[in-house]
């Protein structure tokens, strides 16, 4: 009986003590997402000179929230310019569109709406399906756009921030500082001021209905032309303003408010404070000019480590084989989007959503409506399931893969361009494979006699920043 006694109370012991470990546990993960949310963020750049005039804890992680939008249209605006789609795009929206938390515009599955919808939708609603959607279209996958987003933050020099989807809904590997923010407001009027007018939208029709916009500063301070507002739980309210009054230019950045109108106060009282005290002369382009595409950059989040086999030992070196993805903390998880009215969406064209993107008429167009260096998501197979005769065997060089064969091509173009001397007795080719019934192409240089001399290739390679792996096929 004792020990009967004597094992009930040390399992009512173990158990006491693991509930109150998990407790513990919970708590802990509880106050890093209040602490978060806690602190705020503020930094105020002029425009014109990149000084930053204010600046509280601008290098903090903060959530995003509906600020990643920002990024979304970034490259929104991009393909515009680019010719690979227009305003009149139907943007399809899938059933993982469709389903996203509101706020939202309410298209459901298989439907569509033109691109320029899509973007009022985004400045004003901040519709998260609609931003969902775009990343679809343009990535191919959510996942793949994310990639992209995160990418394209590398090249403007936003080094403290990681994307992980379209919208801004939670994600705990989601982040970025108010500092990036603030670049990535500036880049947005710098380098396409032919679409920043759609950032001062306060309202549009969506058939009957009139949206109205979330940004209470528009039309209440002088000179505010944008850009996003931003709401979570875990983030506070975001605010990114733009200000333009004759010659002055400033963006500033208020992250973590406590509510939205304490937020709004703060930035009006950053902008009158500070505005007077900007700049009227420029010093030229203040962020990196997002039309570069980098291939450095773009490898160094794209390329997966396992699509093919990879040597087990290599030769003479100690540098890693692929580019690591992001170190990404594990934050706590967010909560949800505050919940908005959604708006009855009116009947639309229906498309294959299947697709992701609208039937390309020709393997060009479909490299201008799918950014070229998407890669997918999973790691792809070990073996390429299609293969021609012009394919080399033996070792070869890979350095990305692209969902359309003449964005392969392009990317080899780029490399031989960049480093004639390495590869001037190679040979680019691209190697078609499947993933989930879609084709896609690696971008690979063959003509290597031996495993050693790929290698040293590769290393070649390397040291012009060009990421790149050797594969024996």
């Amino acid at each position: 009986m004792r020990q009967a006694l004597s094992g009930l109370v040390s399992k009512s012991f173990s158990l006491k003590t693991i509930m109150i470990a998990a407790l513990a546990v919970t708590v802990v993960v509880a106050d890093v997402a209040s602490a978060m949310a806690a602190r705020s963020s503020a930094i105020v750049v002029d425009a014109k000179t990149g000084k930053v005039l204010y600046s509280a804890d601008a290098n903090g992680r903060r959530y995003p929230a509906s600020l990643t939008k920002m990024m979304t249209l970034y490259l929104t605006f991009e393909a515009l310019a680019k010719g690979r789609i227009s305003k009149n795009t139907p943007v399809p929206f899938s059933a993982h569109a469709s389903s996203e938390a509101p706020t939202k515009l309410g298209v459901r599955a298989g439907g569509s709406v033109p691109v320029e919808t899509a973007i009022l939708s985004i400045v004003t609603k901040s519709a998260n399906d609609s931003a969902t959607a775009l990343g679809e279209m343009l990535g191919g996958s959510e996942d793949n756009f994310a990639r992209m987003m995160t990418a394209k933050a590398r090249q403007l020099g936003m080094n403290g921030t990681v994307f992980r989807n379209a919208n801004g809904l939670p994600d705990p590997g989601q982040f970025t500082t108010a500092h990036d923010m603030a670049m990535l407001g500036i880049a947005l009027r710098e380098h396409y001021p032919q679409y920043y007018g759609y950032f001062s939208q306060r309202s549009f029709l969506y058939g009957r209905q009139r949206i109205n916009g979330h940004n209470r500063l528009l039309g209440r301070i002088k000179g505010v032309d944008g850009i996003k507002t931003g709401y979570t739980r875990a983030s506070g309210y975001n605010l990114v303003s733009s200000v333009a009054d004759g010659d002055r230019r400033l963006v500033a950045v208020v992250m973590g408010g406590a509510s939205g109108r304490s937020r709004d106060n703060q930035m009006a009282a950053l902008i009158n404070t500070y505005m007077p005290r900007t700049s009227t002369r420029g010093s030229g382009d203040l962020i990196a000019k997002g039309n570069d595409s980098p291939i450095k950059t773009l490898a160094k989040v794209f390329l997966p480590k396992h699509d093919a086999p990879t040597p087990d030992a290599k030769p003479a070196t100690d540098d890693a084989v692929v580019a690591s993805a992001d170190d990404v903390e594990d934050d706590t998880q967010e909560v949800a989007e505050e919940t908005k009215p959604v708006i009855k969406a009116r009947k639309v064209k229906t498309v294959a959503v299947a697709a992701m993107v609208p039937a390309p008429k020709s393997e060009e167009t479909s490299s201008q409506v799918v950014a070229a260096y998407a890669e997918p998501a999973p790691a792809a197979p070990a073996i390429d399931p299609v293969k021609t005769s012009s394919v080399p065997s033996g070792w070869v060089v890979q350095v990305a893969s692209s969902p359309t064969k003449s964005g392969a091509q392009s990317l080899l173009d780029q490399t031989a361009k960049q480093a004639p001397k390495v590869l001037a007795d190679a040979s680019g080719f691209t190697v078609a494979f499947d993933k989930d019934g879609t084709t896609y192409y690696r971008a690979r240089f063959g003509g290597f006699d031996s495993k050693s001399a790929a290698w040293k290739a590769c290393d070649a390679l390397k040291r012009k920043k060009i990421s790149c792996y050797a594969v024996e096929q």
